[in-house]
């Protein structure tokens, strides 16, 4: 069968789809063509044959392909009445094996005892004695071999063919290679079958609809280069990291045939920008911060190049659903904070701000706090894994701690036979140098309500005392989500957090780690459970959309999950504050809550728990509300 070349002349390969549509066509023109007349292929015999019956029959011509395959295909069998009609039907089926030329016929041939043996002589096609495969740089010809190999040895067959060039373009199109095409494909005379693949490379990119943003910016976003082989998957990546810029409201991309080469592509990154600068007026309920009001700045693509820049401030009233433990004073806070994504180059970030904090101390009992610090924050994507990046800060920090109420706290001191003079080591605050190196793995399927994936990290600090180098301190903490998927749109999650103090024996008090509260173990007040110089805490949730609600189609609404809690956890070495107000140091708890995650700010969360264990003499076994924003990485 030499003409292969003939079928396949105008053969190509678009896409798995446009394939899909286009290999049965070629497979038609081949089974369908029309034997001819019973006359052509079936000899006449002198007698009456159809009342014949088979004695035998041969198979005559076929070398490679088995007469026992072919046998299998017939429907007539050994001892059967000879049919002309069912003989014709046969011999169409064998043709449509794919094996053989039209050159066959069926010879029934009379027997002395009144039985025909009937001889089917077919004429097989030229077998394929190799392969040559043209123009696949991306994809190795060893792999795409795997899909030919078998057909070697073996005569032609354009169904086997047709599926071999099916697998290959499937081979292309899972690796992201949708715009590639076999454009050719013919045979030698000596068998060889020769390929020939255009893999659809990149003429150009183009960038349209940004009028703000700066075109180098959406540049070292986007990895895909001119003159590469398209990949839709590492497309699909690009498009997400400039959509996690936060300056486009929609990104797409177009693909056209180059009218300079049609074998390559011009591919038109198509964005809509959002307005990125804002004004924002607030205020809330926090149990944290009390009653608040808040003001902020801010401008997501900060001149164009996609810095962020921001200034907030807020006012509260103070600590609400604390113990006695905490002094009411109202809670003053403000930030500048500046972002860079592209810090020296593409895989490194450079957050940077300067906060001021004046509250009521968490750590401190009835103590007064201050804080100025600065501080910038680099990561780095490590390349052996996208989800891995390495953080690494520096900052200063002062502290001022101050008594607020003296007389309660003398008290309290000679109530729990302490030395007054302990109090002085719980006011030390002073100046601090800190540096902290950190790792962070992030596999969440999304980044607002996760279904499945891990979110982790761990990062170590250590806070040089500049005033007092006594005070110098060493802390490791971290944390673990795994987050698993629950029917359609549900979610059950499981938390672990840890840190402990690494050196340090004079910490102040005020760098304790504190269990209690909306952040750490809820359905107790900020702290409740207790302070000291290590912890470990564990949670389980279950996540899901309210019924009903979730079909309405308001952001808000579609955000908003309803969920069911425990947590339990336990601080070790326990402070002084602890010990004035008998602190249960280990809690389990459980409850239900409401969280609505925002885009850019996080959780917003109120829950209601009630302790399972003992709650402390300043506790309620009937539990508290707390208010959340936001949640703590380590």
């Amino acid at each position: 069968m030499h003409n292969l070349s003939k079928i396949y002349k105008n053969f190509i390969i678009f896409s798995m789809a446009s394939f899909a549509l286009l290999a049965p066509c070629l497979v038609c023109s081949a089974e369908e063509k029309n034997l001819g007349d019973e006359t052509d292929y079936i000899e006449e015999s002198t007698y009456d044959s159809d009342t014949a019956y088979i004695n035998d029959i041969q198979i005559l011509g076929s070398n490679i392909i088995k007469p026992e395959y072919i046998l299998s295909k017939m429907s007539l069998k050994k001892g059967d009445l000879y049919d002309k009609d069912k003989m014709q039907k046969d011999l169409k089926t064998i043709y449509k094996l794919g094996y053989f030329t039209e050159k066959m016929k069926a010879i029934p041939v009379k027997n002395s005892n009144g039985t025909i043996s009937l001889k089917i002589i077919v004429e097989e096609n030229i077998p394929i004695t190799d392969f040559t495969i043209e123009g696949n740089t991306v994809v190795s010809t060893a792999e795409l071999l795997q899909y030919l190999l078998p057909l070697k040895g073996k005569p032609q067959n354009i169904t086997a063919i047709n599926r071999a060039m099916e697998q290959i373009n499937q081979c292309y199109y899972d690796k992201g290679y949708i715009l590639s095409k076999i454009d050719s494909i013919y045979d030698d005379p000596d068998g060889t079958l020769n390929l020939s693949i255009t893999e659809g490379k990149i003429n150009k990119i183009l960038i349209s609809g940004n009028e703000k943003t700066k075109d180098y910016v959406i540049e070292r976003n986007i990895m895909t280069e001119s003159g590469t082989v398209y990949n839709e998957n590492q497309m699909k990546q690009d498009l997400v990291r400039l959509y996690s810029t936060q300056a486009f409201k929609d990104v797409n991309r177009n693909i056209e045939v180059s009218e300079e080469d049609p074998n390559k592509f011009n591919i038109t990154i198509e964005l809509k920008e959002q307005r990125t600068a804002s004004v924002s007026i607030g205020g809330g309920l926090d149990s944290a911060t009390g009653a608040f009001g808040s003001v902020g700045i801010s401008d997501n693509n900060f001149r164009g190049v996609n810095q962020r820049v921001s200034l907030t401030g807020m006012v509260g009233s103070g600590i609400l659903m604390s113990d006695s433990s905490i002094k009411r004073h109202m809670n003053y806070q403000a930030e500048i904070s500046f972002f860079e994504p592209h810090f020296l180059n593409s895989d490194n970030s450079l957050m940077s701000r300067i906060y001021f904090r004046d509250l009521g101390s968490y750590q401190i009992p009835l103590a007064l706090e201050r804080r100025i610090g600065i501080e910038g924050t680099v990561a780095h994507r490590l390349k052996i894994n996208p989800r891995l990046s390495s953080t690494f800060t520096v900052g200063g920090e002062y502290i001022k701690i101050k008594e607020g109420d003296a007389p309660r706290i003398a008290s309290m001191y000679s109530s729990h036979n302490l030395n007054i003079s302990e109090r002085a080591k719980q006011l030390e605050g002073g100046y601090f140098l800190k540096f902290a190196p950190g790792l962070s793995y992030d596999s969440r399927d999304s980044a607002i309500n996760p279904r499945n994936g891990v979110l982790a990290s761990i990062k170590y600090e250590e806070a040089f005392g500049m005033d007092s180098f006594g005070k110098t301190n060493g802390r490791l903490t971290g944390m673990a989500k795994k987050y698993y998927p629950v029917a359609k749109k549900s979610s059950f999650t499981l938390t672990g957090r840890g840190g402990i103090k690494v050196h340090g024996d004079h910490m102040p008090e005020v760098m304790a780690y504190r269990l209690g509260g909306p952040y750490t173990i809820r359905g107790y007040k900020v702290n409740g459970v207790g302070t000291g110089t290590s912890f470990i805490m564990g949670s389980a949730e279950l996540a899901t959309p309210i019924p009903f609600l979730d079909r309405i189609k308001v952001g808000f609404l579609q955000n908003l999950r309803l969920t069911f809690w425990v947590d339990a956890g336990t601080v070790f070495n326990p402070t002084i504050s602890s010990t004035l107000y008998d602190r249960p140091l280990h809690a389990i708890t459980a409850g239900v809550g409401l969280k609505v995650n925002m885009p850019g700010v996080g959780p917003l969360s109120i829950d209601y728990g009630f302790p399972l264990t003992n709650c402390g003499p300043y506790g309620s076994k009937h539990g508290y509300f707390t208010f959340g924003a936001g949640d703590i990485m380590y």
